[in-house]
């Protein structure tokens, strides 16, 4: 599993182009991205696909070959293998049938964003891409109480939308948008939800982005003791919560039983 670079070509390793070199074959998420970055160093090598939609039959025809006694090294069009790319069930396949698997490292979009954000990177979690389907707004409420910093990744066509809900579900936070990381355009913006989307009503997001998200502060996570129970209970409601979920998301902020909510609620 071989990283490669994510935007500027110096970016690759030593290591990574001496195993290019030397494997028999390359799976690549996209043969024409990987032919250019091979080309690029003058590696002459053949390239099979091995992409999401096709990873199953790909996948059992890749270990087919490795357990011929052949070589390969997995890319991606940028970054490392498995990290909001696929590789993941061709490494987990390559371990079921005793095949060894070799990590060569490399960039990581989300990393190098990290690092440059001046966020808390003692503690994170990494959520990608979110979903674009019904389980998205679960997947944002999940993150309401996180004290962790959260790192995402978005296309440039659906950032002002996916802000606009991060906004909705998280509330204000302070965010870090980190785009065209390692290119000649690379920006890394400190602001906060409702101040992005002002920027993006001015002018189009452009390059990819790594969304970095503040965790939520000790302030925030006691904002209800100033509340009500039935006002607390409508805070999450008003986020997306049915009314049982939100009475159980506030029996768990105030320490109680869900019943002694929902009886102050009758």
């Amino acid at each position: 599993m071989a990283a490669t670079p994510i935007g500027n070509l110096s970016d690759i390793t030593e290591r990574a182009k001496k195993v290019l070199c030397e494997v028999d074959f390359v799976a690549a998420e996209d043969t024409r991205v990987s032919g250019l970055l091979l080309s690029k160093f003058n590696i002459k090598k053949s390239i099979v696909n091995y992409f999401e939609h096709n990873k199953r039959e790909a996948g059992e025809k890749i270990i087919e070959e490795l357990l011929s006694g052949k070589s390969c090294a997995l890319v991606t069009d940028a970054g490392t293998p498995a990290i909001s790319d696929p590789g993941t069930e061709l490494c987990e396949l390559a371990h079921k049938n005793g095949i060894k698997v070799i990590p060569i490292p490399g960039a990581c979009a989300a990393i190098s964003a990290l690092c440059a954000s001046g966020f808390d990177s003692r503690r994170f979690i990494f959520e990608g891409f979110l979903p674009q389907d019904n389980t998205k707004d679960e997947v944002l409420t999940s993150l309401v109480n996180e004290k962790r910093t959260v790192i995402f990744y978005e296309a440039p066509h659906r950032l002002k939308k996916t802000l606009s809900e991060m906004y909705e579900a998280l509330g204000e936070r302070n965010i870090c948008l980190a785009r065209e990381l390692t290119k000649i355009n690379e920006e890394f913006v400190i602001t906060t939800f409702s101040e992005a989307l002002l920027m993006y009503d001015e002018k189009d997001p452009r390059g990819e982005y790594v969304i970095i998200v503040g965790g939520k502060t000790k302030e925030e996570e006691n904002f209800w003791e100033k509340l009500t129970i039935v006002a607390h209970v409508d805070f999450y409601i008003d986020k997306g919560l049915s009314k049982m979920d939100a009475i159980k998301a506030c029996a768990k902020d105030r320490g109680v039983p869900k019943n002694a909510i929902y009886k102050e609620m009758l």
